[in-house]
Formats: C-alpha cells, sequence, structure tokens
C-alpha cells in the first residue's frame, strides 16, 4: 500500500502521518506495497482502525460504512485507473487526453489523502482539547483554542458546494493554518500539511444531519483524537519541504 508515513506533496497538499499504531503504518518503502505488472506502487484502501459504529453517536454506522467501503474506495480506484491511463499514454507517446486524466488524478488522489487522514483525526476516545506543543502553537497563532475552533467552524460550514475544513502546517511560516478545500483539491494551499480535517461532502453526513451540516461540525469535534492531531503537528515541524531541507532524487 501507499501509505503516508513521512512527509510528501500530494494533490496540493503536504502529508504527514505520525501511525506507528495500528494498521495504516505502511511506507512507500515496504516490501509488500501494492504494484501493478510494470512495478509501479498503485494505492490502496487503508482499512479503519476502529469499529463502523464506534464513532456514534457523532458519526452513525451506516455513513462511515458507505464512507469508508464505497466512497473512499472510489477514490482509491480513481487514483488507480488515472495512473493507469498516464502510463499507456507513455507508452504509446499519446498525450492527447492529458488534461483530463491529470485532473481526476488531482481529484482522486486528493481525495484518497484527505480521507485517510480523516479516519485517523478520530477516535472513539476522542473529544476534549489537545495539549503539549500544539496547545501552545494554537494558543500562540490563534489567541486560543476557543477562537481556533470558532474560525474552523466557519471554515468547514461555509465550504461552497462539497469540501473540507482543515487545519494545515505551513511549512513557509512555520505556523499552523486553518483553510478550507473545495471538492478535495481546489483552494489547496500548496505544500502546507494537513493535520486536521473534516470531510464536509454531503456523503458524510446527510443520512444521519440532513441538511444540517452545523449540527454534523459541532459533534464531529467528540470525536477528534487529539493525541493523532499532535503527532502529525510535531512531525510535520521537521519535516522539510522545501529550500535546503529538500531531498534529493
Amino acid at each position: 500500500m501507499l501509505g503516508l508515513t513521512g512527509a510528501a506533496t500530494i494533490g496540493g497538499a503536504g502529508v504527514v502521518s505520525a501511525h506507528d499504531k495500528g494498521n495504516n503504518a505502511d511506507s512507500e518503502s515496504d516490501s509488500d506495497a501494492v504494484t501493478n505488472e510494470s512495478g509501479i506502487p498503485r494505492y490502496e484502501l487503508p482499512p479503519l482502525s476502529y469499529d463502523y459504529d464506534a464513532l456514534e453517536p457523532a458519526i452513525n454506522a451506516e455513513i462511515m460504512r458507505l464512507h469508508h467501503d464505497k466512497h473512499h474506495q472510489g477514490y482509491v480506484d480513481g487514483a488507480n485507473s488515472a495512473l493507469n491511463s498516464l502510463e499507456e499514454m507513455r507508452n504509446n507517446n499519446d498525450f492527447s487526453e492529458i488534461k483530463h486524466v491529470k485532473r481526476d488524478l488531482s481529484f482522486n488522489l486528493s481525495g484518497h489523502v484527505l480521507h485517510t487522514t480523516f479516519w485517523e483525526n478520530m477516535s472513539p476516545d476522542g473529544g476534549g482539547k489537545p495539549s503539549g506543543y500544539l496547545a501552545k502553537a494554537i494558543n500562540k497563532y490563534f489567541g486560543s483554542f476557543e477562537n481556533f475552533k470558532a474560525e474552523f467552524n466557519a471554515a468547514a460550514k461555509n465550504v461552497e458546494g462539497s469540501g473540507w475544513g482543515l487545519l494545515v502546517y505551513d511549512h513557509l511560516a512555520d505556523m499552523p493554518l486553518v483553510t478550507q478545500a473545495e471538492d478535495h483539491n481546489d483552494l489547496a494551499v500548496q505544500g502546507a500539511t494537513p493535520l486536521l480535517v473534516l470531510d464536509v461532502w454531503e456523503h458524510a453526513y446527510y443520512l444521519q444531519y440532513k441538511n444540517n451540516r452545523g449540527k454534523y461540525v459541532t459533534n464531529w469535534w467528540n470525536v477528534v483524537d487529539w493525541d493523532d492531531v499532535t503527532q502529525r503537528y510535531e512531525a510535520a515541524q521537521y519535516a522539510e519541504l522545501s529550500g535546503d531541507g529538500a531531498p534529493s532524487i
């Protein structure tokens, strides 16, 4: 599986997965990575680390099952399909459909990255407030946890159409920012690492909350896994995505 361990810039956003716990700790260098016949890595749906009903009452089991097994799987399949098309283009030296395929790759790969982070950002033992370095950073850059939460709520509730509310780490300014994403990839801040993400596509809440996105956003805070978010923040601080610290390839 193409995992999210380490730091990368994928689909317009850097990703740090701080997980060494559970089933999602595979990395791109794993010997059992999924590849196609040419040996090129392919993406795979990561398993949840909790049961479908574990996040109730914030998010019910029916939504979790459909969201993870159907919607997220669709983005994985879409990203792999785009990679297959690109490989075929290279083999045939025919790039007439490049615009369409690159658009599909950006959309689906960004969806895969954000959903993987979304699942790991939540826990049945979640809720409360962050602590440690993340808490200090939030107080420093937002004034207080309450100010941060108000800004994040406003960003998530006011996404136009489908999209995400995000807390990201900006590596240029070395600080956390609250941002929005429309769909999965539009409005993305290049080179920023997602720390905490909230899916506000209707498929994430409509079966339970109908058109009340605000209530869904409010209840979601009860399952936020601040340990995971804090690990991501601390890992992001050490990730060099530009300048002298950029890896040579």
